[in-house]
């Protein structure tokens, strides 16, 4: 069966010891088509991030790079501009015809959290290819804010496959004339296009930027910051704002999006040739976001946005990015959003959710 992994496949994978974890996986932990991965107790501050290499471990990369070690069990900082190489609660012992693909959860792609997984003879950033057998681990580096972590919390999630399930264009423009997946004339192109939102309905208000200079943020406590000591608001003037190098932003496309029950997506570039800004692919868009089975009327996507080498001028409806959409090999038994903590469903320009409305 070609697809994607749904709930009830991944627990079964659990039943099988497909997916095993040092301690019992929890409530929640399981989503519509992914698994969160779970922090251990122990974090690596390493000198530069890397990749194990064929043949070799994640532990001995470790000891060649380290510098000191953390004890996760109080609670501990990891601070913005430091890498750090956490062991994961999880292990797998993936079937031959099974792949993974690992993505950074959204909350903390709206953190400016670099979170990647990587494994013992990995050769690419989560990525993990059928037949792997073994433990996982996440590279963080917090690059807006330094975070207060603990075991156990969740920075990024882990999706199965099996097959090519992507759809192309074709497959794409049939699926939108059944099921509208945007609000308007879609632009479909390896993907549906993403272009960004900067000529608001009301008010001038089209994202924030990260402050340089802030407190930590506790990633247990939820709706308690004030985003005024973290962020800035940007406002645009005739559709345009400039992004500045190094600054990182959070903005929102002009789409209301809308991802069927039967399908997964993935947020992808749409132009490498555009090299003066990129835009974080946090998050996997679950079965049901946006959608009306799962009490949704479409939602808009979150952007996090970083401008690299020079000042870059981005106008209302430019395209930044698109969504590759996938088949799910069986329609979850729980879509996002329906009767699950799913705190975006719905949403227009927001915030990471440990930060006040």
């Amino acid at each position: 069966m070609t697809g994607v992994l749904s709930s009830q496949q991944i627990q079964a994978m659990i039943g099988k010891a497909e997916i095993a974890a040092e301690s019992d996986f929890v409530e929640g932990q399981v989503q519509p088509a992914s698994l969160d991965l779970r922090l251990g107790n122990v974090a690596y501050r390493v000198r530069a991030s890397f990749l194990a290499g064929q043949g070799r471990a994640v532990t001995d990369r470790i000891d060649e790079f380290k510098m000191h070690e953390i004890d996760l069990s109080g609670g501990a900082v990891l601070e913005k501009g430091c890498v750090y190489v956490v062991p994961l609660m999880e292990r797998l012992a993936l079937p031959d015809h099974v792949q993974a693909v690992a993505n950074a959860k959204s909350s903390t792609g709206r953190l400016d959290l670099l979170t990647r997984a990587i494994t013992d003879g990995g050769t690419e950033f989560d990525r993990i290819p059928g037949g792997y057998n073994g433990p996982l681990y996440a590279e963080i580096c917090p690059r807006s804010f330094s975070v207060l972590v603990r075991p156990g919390m969740r920075l990024n999630q882990i999706r199965f496959r099996t097959g090519h399930a992507v759809l192309d264009d074709e497959d794409l423009r049939a699926l939108h004339d059944t099921a509208p997946l945007v609000d308007c004339e879609p632009v479909i192109d390896e993907g549906l296009g993403f272009s960004v939102d900067l000529e608001p309905a009301q008010g001038d208000l089209v994202g924030y930027r990260a402050k340089p200079h802030t407190g930590v943020i506790d990633l247990d406590l939820i709706g308690h910051y004030d985003p005024a000591e973290f962020w800035e608001d940007v406002r645009s003037k005739n559709g345009q704002i400039i992004l500045d190098p190094g600054a990182f932003y959070i903005l929102v496309s002009r789409e209301a999006v809308t991802i069927p029950p039967s399908h997964a997506a993935e947020m992808a570039p749409y132009l490498a040739m555009v090299g003066e800004f990129r835009v974080h692919y946090a998050g996997f868009f679950d079965p049901g976001f946006g959608h009306a089975l799962a009490g949704g009327a479409g939602a808009r996507g979150v952007l996090e946005v970083r401008c690299h080498e020079a000042p870059f001028v981005l106008e209302h409806g430019q395209i930044v990015g698109r969504l590759v959409y996938e088949k799910m090999a069986e329609v979850p038994e729980q879509l996002y959003g329906q009767g699950i903590k799913s705190n975006y469903q719905g949403q227009g320009l927001k915030l990471a959710k440990h930060f006040r409305s």
